[in-house]
């Protein structure tokens, strides 16, 4: 039987385990990356691990998320993400360069090469066959030290692409029609793969759109086919030499298949507040828009950015629309200045942000209360732009900028013959913003800032464990949910202590509080619990704040292994109907958890006067880790065994 893209590179990667679906697989990693969110407590764990220099291929650190520096916190991450990064051979992408898969995609990424971050949205590697996964911190400094990245094996699926998009319809449309049909959950555990004559008619930026809002499906990665399109596109890179062929065998065989007919799909866009409440743009209706915000890792190509100032070109903004344009990388930024687009865009009234995340992740341009936001970005979580009753509708840069225009939303096939954009020959190639690493290591110093803190680390597991119900949440509570990001906490995520005061707030204001009156205790969750970014600061500062278990009904992939990582015991229920008997602050013990841990055997629950079983599904790797009170420290153990 044949093999998928994925399976070969999988193979080709392996070096523990079996790809027996399900079961844990170690792979190789090429090549890593880290953003400056999570990059902090990467580096300090990286630190740890007492490893010099760095054992990938290439491993790059991005700063592209707390550029907003209102105090020191931020800056002082950079100065220590820099000099850890000098000292270890990492490559430093500084602030103003671009955002990290933007940024990767055009100077590092290659096909056939594994590459993990600590940020959910890596899979936007995908986009040229790379097999990308996003990561927690931790997971990434193992992979930096040379150790192996653990996944269960997933399964496979092929996504057809036929026909060809319409005018006006792009590959924002294709992803929200895949996120429409396969919902947030429908990609859990599974890699998304895109096959079909539909896949030629796509440049490397549309399918890295696609890719990248993969993530959404809350799969494991998805990936394209590398072929002449991949190849010309690496060529105008000044990158050729890195391009290798890869396709899926003629009949290999998928776990499950969807069809997309690219000529049939209409300009789409996700409703609030959730990445698959997707609606035809013309359903919606003209409903009048306040805020128009254009970029993040999704849409900030060169590709998209000329479509936008395209459209724009010789028009004005309404004047009751404020319009955002974040481009992806330093390379966009300058080539459309080169161009004369930027002049175009400055003109129609548009505000230019930094070559950052931006509004994306809550730094800055929160909309006004109650307001409409179009946005080009990946998610639309309730309260993530900053303003928590605010409306945020995921669209096409075509959708945004029309939409601006006319001050409602648009439908843009309403606007005529559509400008044909050309990729480019040659992109503009300049680095000078990437820091290489210290030819002399010994000679650089780390630094570090009074905001950077020491990471938790779990306890080794007891025999029983008896405490509260600390909380109880419903069904696809995102990290947005657990940790907020935003202007004001994000440059606490080198404080644990400090940022675990906001721990759950826009879920239960009283969470913090409440552990450390309870002394910590056990969240109980619904389905899809943790879904979204990769932050491990989302069981970090729960293991702080003394959470020794969360109970649910199904777990998103990275937060479950961050989880772990922590030596919080990831429990499901046996039967999900318990869920409904549970209430806040119910007294609950597991009165057998190491025994029933250790031996790989169902869990017992006492709650409320009811006794009841949960699944405690680990690798035998990770049961280790869970025993030893988290994965840094059975590293330890290991290492001092040897």
């Amino acid at each position: 039987m044949g093999m998928t893209i994925a399976q070969k590179i999988l193979k080709a990667h392996l070096v523990d385990g079996e790809m027996v679906v399900g079961q844990e697989i170690g792979l190789k990693i090429d090549q890593t990356l880290t953003q400056d969110a999570t990059g902090t407590m990467a580096y300090l764990q990286f630190e740890a691990m007492g490893v010099d220099q760095v054992k990938t291929e290439r491993s790059v650190a991005y700063i592209d998320h707390n550029t907003l520096q209102s105090g020191f916190e931020n800056a002082d991450d950079h100065k220590y993400i820099g000099s850890v990064a000098k000292k270890h051979g990492i490559y430093y992408s500084k602030a103003g360069n671009g955002i990290c898969h933007q940024v990767h995609l055009e100077r590092f990424g290659a096909p056939g090469k594994t590459l993990i971050g600590s940020d959910s949205h890596t899979p936007t590697g995908g986009g040229i066959g790379m097999l990308a996964f996003g990561a927690g911190g931790l997971d990434v400094a193992v992979a930096m030290g040379g150790g192996a990245y653990y996944i269960p094996m997933p399964k496979m699926v092929r996504v057809t692409l036929t026909g060809k998009l319409s005018p006006w319809v792009s590959a924002k449309d294709v992803i929200l029609e895949v996120l429409r049909q396969m919902t947030v959950k429908g990609g859990v555990g599974k890699i998304v793969e895109y096959a079909g004559e539909g896949v030629k008619t796509l440049s490397v930026p549309e399918r890295a759109t696609i890719t990248n809002m993969g993530a959404e499906l809350g799969a494991t990665t998805s990936i394209f086919p590398s072929d002449e399109a991949t190849k010309k596109f690496l060529e105008a890179q000044g990158r050729g030499d890195v391009w290798v062929p890869l396709s899926s065998d003629p009949d290999t065989e998928y776990d499950e298949e969807y069809t997309v007919d690219l000529s049939a799909l209409e300009p789409l866009a996700a409703m609030p507040h959730m990445p698959d409440n997707v609606k035809k743009v013309t359903e919606i209706g003209e409903i009048p828009v306040n805020q128009c915000c254009i970029g993040s890792c999704t849409n900030s190509s060169y590709y998209d950015m000329m479509k936008v100032a395209a459209i724009l070109k010789g028009k004005t903004v309404d004047p009751n629309v404020s319009l955002t344009i974040s481009p992806g990388s330093k390379q966009v930024f300058n080539m459309l200045a080169q161009n004369g687009a930027l002049s175009d865009i400055i003109s129609a009234g548009a505000r230019i942000l930094e070559c950052a995340c931006g509004p994306c992740i809550g730094m800055g341009q929160s909309p006004e209360s109650a307001g409409v936001s179009l946005r080009t970005f990946n998610r639309n979580f309730e309260g993530r732009s900053g303003t928590q009753d605010a409306k945020i509708y995921l669209v096409s840069p075509e959708v945004a900028a029309a939409s601006a225009l006319a001050g409602h939303l648009v439908d843009p096939r309403t606007l005529g013959e559509m400008p044909e954009i050309e990729m480019p020959e040659h992109f503009v190639i300049n680095d000078n913003m990437i820091v290489k690493p210290a030819e002399n290591p010994a000679e650089v110093e780390v630094v570090r800032g009074p905001n950077i803190k020491p990471f938790p680390l779990g306890k080794a597991l007891e025999a029983s464990y008896t405490g509260k119900v600390v909380l109880k949440t419903e069904d696809n509570i995102t990290t947005d949910h657990i940790l907020p990001a935003g202007a004001k906490l994000l440059p606490y995520r080198s404080n644990v202590p400090f940022y675990s005061n906001y721990c759950f707030i826009n879920v239960d204001k009283d969470f913090p509080s409440r552990c450390k009156e309870q002394g910590g205790g056990i969240i109980v969750g619904g389905a899809n619990y943790g879904q979204g970014s990769s932050r491990e600061h989302a069981a970090l500062v729960p293991l702080y704040l003394g959470v020794k278990a969360v109970l649910c009904k199904s777990f998103a992939r990275i937060h479950k292994a961050n989880l772990v990582n922590s030596g919080i015991i990831p429990l499901t229920f046996a039967d999900p109907a318990d869920y409904d008997a549970i209430k806040l602050l119910d007294d609950i013990s597991l009165p057998n958890v190491l025994e029933e841990v250790k031996n790989g055997e169902q869990v017992t629950v006492v709650c409320g006067g009811r006794t009841f079983k949960a699944d405690c599904e680990v690798s035998e790797r990770q049961r280790h880790a869970l025993l030893a009170g988290g994965t840094l420290l059975y590293a330890r153990q290991q290492a001092a065994a040897k």
